[in-house]
């Protein structure tokens, strides 16, 4: 995450960044790198899933698009124009996120080293530095560093753009498109800017490291898309470093995949100059076998020659040393710039952590006095409400106390008042009940002693009927 937040800081500061964006899918065709095609309808016919369409930026602007492999990783083909030959060479390396991560935030070419840790799968669909080292082959350029200047050179030199050749057919392809479109083709257009140019190369089973496809041939094509123009195509096989077989776009087409069109129209193919076509094919011809033109049959030639040959055999030792003493100049320029980038990345990095961390605090202690300046109302009406509710729990209380000391002297009055008259008229009642108490107790009483009496004659009657004898009742 640091490592993509310096990098976006660097993309503030630096502006000069190379770009490669991935081309969506429901965008059309290379969006805006379709300005790189005639009528602005790239190739078709390549429409396999794992064909990635890149449109490669510089300083916001497009340069060139490129469609890429991800099963071979390697690019089918590179769409450029022509702008003005290379005063320098500088090379810039860098490889595209989202082809191995598409859900990554960088949305930019990055260098290799940077991204290392922070992109997921890196190197899944993509060829990186590391496929080449040691291999044998270099990156060779599709769209070659030497038909581009400043910020399109700069464009060029990116993983999406490189295939693997050998030292020797890198430096023989970039060599001989140099030639054929400075000398051949862009003399014919009579619009420059019209110049489409397509190179390609066509995947082989044989692998870098069995991962990085190596083409087994590289071709490209040509169209002119102006009046009088035209079309061209040129083959180079990966096992004659010498061959430049020049054919038809067509012809071409043929040698790639199945339903496979190039140019919209065929670019010239209905209204084709045969003068200029011709006039092409010669200076194709001338640069195929440059070093058989530039000989000379005679003497003064042959004699120059040694001279020549002489001379740079013992300026060679005094050469090659210059070019040792340029070599240890450059990697101690180099050396110097990365660690310069080393420490202002670390040092940004650190900033960055500061500044970060210091914003958190800021924004804590801001939410923190917020939290009690907010608070500080809701206390303060708190403590009011309990303040008037205890007010009035003691009027409550006083009230009350106030009604019960109010209320017992009152009621005493009252029964003490009523007591006389109660008991005057309680006197009548009382005699009344006394009487007929005494009355009843003696109607009890007389009651009783009858009833006894009563009880004792019966049983006296009953004793005399059961022992006194009938007979003697008779006398």
């Amino acid at each position: 995450m640091k490592t993509s937040i310096v990098f976006l800081l660097c993309i503030t500061v630096f502006p000069g960044f190379s770009q490669g964006r991935v081309v969506g899918e429901d965008e059309t065709g290379f969006a805006e790198c379709n300005v790189f095609f005639p009528g602005q309808v790239p190739p078709e016919g390549f429409t396999e899933p794992f064909h990635v369409k890149i449109c490669q930026q510089y300083n916001k602007e497009p340069r060139f698009a490129t469609l890429y492999s991800t099963k071979d990783k390697i690019p089918l083909y590179s769409a450029f124009k022509y702008t003005k030959p290379a005063q320098n060479k500088e090379e810039n390396w860098l490889v595209e996120p989202q082809i191995d991560d598409p859900e990554n935030d960088l949305h930019e070419m990055v260098h290799e080293a940077d991204i290392v840790g922070t992109v997921a799968n890196l190197g899944a669909n993509q060829a990186l530095t590391s496929d080449y080292v040691g291999s044998g082959y270099e990156r060779g350029l599709l769209n070659p560093s030497l038909l581009n200047e400043e910020d399109f050179q700069m464009a060029t030199y990116t993983l999406t753009n490189a295939v693997p050749l050998s030292p020797s057919l890198s430096k023989s392809w970039h060599r001989d498109i140099g030639r054929v479109v400075e000398q051949a083709l862009v003399p014919h257009c009579s619009k420059k800017d019209h110049l489409y140019l397509l190179a390609g190369a066509i995947p082989s089973s044989v692998r870098v490291k069995g991962k990085v496809s190596v083409p087994e041939t590289l071709w490209l094509a040509a169209c002119c898309d102006a009046p009088e123009g035209w079309s061209l195509g040129l083959v180079k096989k990966m096992n004659d470093e010498i061959s430049l077989v020049d054919l038809t776009v067509g012809e071409l087409e043929k040698q790639l995949l199945a339903g496979v069109h190039l140019f919209k129209g065929k670019c010239g193919e209905d209204n084709k100059s045969q003068e200029k076509t011709e006039a092409i094919l010669q200076a194709v011809s001338q640069i195929r076998s440059g070093e058989q033109v530039g000989t000379s049959d005679n003497q003064e030639a042959k004699d120059g020659g040694l001279v020549r040959r002489v001379a740079g055999i013992i300026a060679t030792p005094f050469i090659k040393l210059l070019e040792l003493l340029i070599y240890v100049f450059v990697e101690l320029v180099k050396f110097v710039f990365y660690f310069l980038w080393l420490v202002i990345k670390r040092v940004g990095g650190a900033v960055l952590d500061g500044l970060y961390s210091l914003w958190n605090g800021v924004v804590s202690y801001l939410k923190a006095i917020s939290m009690v300046l907010i608070s500080i109302p809701y206390d303060v009406g708190r403590v009011i409400i309990n303040i008037v509710l205890g007010f009035l729990q003691i009027v409550q209380d006083v009230a009350s106390l106030t009604y019960r000391i109010l209320r017992i002297p009152v009621g005493f009055v009252l029964h003490l008042a009523a007591f006389p008259y109660q008991s005057i008229c309680a006197i009548p009642s009382v005699l009344k009940d006394m009487a007929t108490g005494i009355g009843g107790t003696f109607s009890l009483v007389i009651d009783a002693t009858a009833t006894l009496l009563h009880g004792f004659y019966y049983l006296a009657c009953h004793i005399v009927k059961r022992f006194v004898p009938k007979g003697s009742s008779d006398d």
